[in-house]
């Protein structure tokens, strides 16, 4: 059955028409498939080209609000699709509207990837293992993750994880130097930086060590100890607290100097 167009009515809503037909309203497009189908007044429309009109009307409200999520910042592919997934589209509306995003380039998980790796290299410190699980959890694949840390030169590399490592020094600075190296190396690898850069910088670096304050914290974890062996005989007390103070990180140097100091007090 053939229905002629009478009246065709812009929206308050801007690029949206409203389009009447034999006097009544029958539905509504936007200005794209107004213009795709040359939608006119006069014009005859049977039912199969209205159900083309009304799915091609589907994808363009698609696409529009995928625009307006796009228009924030850079999104994968991934992110999009669930994003429409969320406005519960059928997915062949979907399938059309990622189309339409690649052919004009607005979306590009090469380019994604790129900016994000160039993005978290000038903005944080996480490196290279941390930067590649954020991006496959993204669904970016591994051949363009690749590519994208090639952003990633290896100076950059070396200079944000001397950064990180000189930061985590200062933060673990009254423990024994032996333990900071291991809290520091423990840190940069959750961080995303390899072993293998993680010892070249800590090797780089050179790790202020002051002896008063490792005594003193010693001491502190020393009297802790001793406090809590002291259900122990002596023999098994010493023999208990020099065994935990070396599992800390202390010198047995040290720590013998310390059950001296304890043994002369006492």
């Amino acid at each position: 059955m053939t229905k002629k167009i009478t009246k065709i009515e812009t929206q308050k809503r801007p690029g949206r028409y409203n389009i009447y037909l034999e006097q009544k309203y029958a539905f509504s497009v936007s200005e794209s498939v107004l213009i795709n189908f040359q939608l006119a007044k006069d014009m005859e429309i049977d039912d199969q080209l209205q159900k083309m009109i009304l799915a091609d009307d589907d994808v363009a409200k698609a696409y529009n609000k995928a625009l307006n999520y796009l228009a924030h910042q850079l999104r994968a592919e991934s992110e999009v699709i669930t994003k429409l997934k969320e406005l519960e589209l059928d997915d062949g509306v979907i399938d059309e509207v990622m189309q339409k995003l690649r052919e004009q380039k607005l979306i590009d998980d090469q380019n994604y990837a790129e900016s994000y790796v160039r993005t978290i290299m000038l903005t944080s410190d996480k490196g290279p293992s941390v930067i590649r699980q954020n991006l496959r959890q993204k669904k970016i694949g591994e051949n363009l993750i690749d590519r994208a840390l090639e952003q990633y030169p290896d100076d950059k590399l070396l200079e944000n994880g001397t950064k990180l490592a000189t930061k985590q020094l200062k933060h673990y600075h009254h423990f024994p130097v032996k333990v900071r190296l291991q809290k520091v190396r423990q840190s940069m690898m959750t961080k995303g930086f390899k072993g293998d850069l993680i010892t070249k910088v800590l090797d780089n670096i050179t790790i202020e060590d002051d002896p008063d304050e490792e005594w003193e914290d010693l001491d502190v974890q020393a009297q802790k100890i001793w406090h809590r062996n002291r259900k122990y005989d002596l023999r098994e007390r010493t023999m208990r607290t020099k065994r935990s103070l070396f599992g800390k990180g202390y010198q047995m140097e040290q720590i013998n100097r310390w059950i001296e100091e304890q043994s002369t007090n006492h």
